[in-house]
C-alpha cells in the first residue's frame, strides 16, 4: 500500500518518505489526502484548542 506524505518545508506531496521526518507531515492514505495535510492539521489544532478550552486546561501544569 502506497503511503503519502506532505513536505510542509516544500510544500510537495512525496509518495513514500523521501525526505527528513522534521520536514513532513504523514503518512496519509491519499495523495489528495496529503495535499490538504495543512487544513488538516488546522482543524485538528482547532478542535485540541476547543476541548481544550472546555475542560478548562492550559498545558502549564
Amino acid at each position: 500500500m502506497t503511503q503519502w506524505w506532505y513536505n510542509h518545508k516544500t510544500g510537495a506531496v512525496e509518495e513514500g518518505p523521501q525526505s527528513l521526518g522534521s520536514d513532513r507531515d504523514g503518512p496519509y492514505a491519499t495523495e489528495a489526502e496529503a495535499k490538504r495535510a495543512p487544513e488538516i492539521a488546522a482543524e485538528r489544532s482547532r478542535a485540541w484548542a476547543a476541548e481544550d478550552s472546555a475542560s478548562g486546561s492550559d498545558h502549564d501544569d
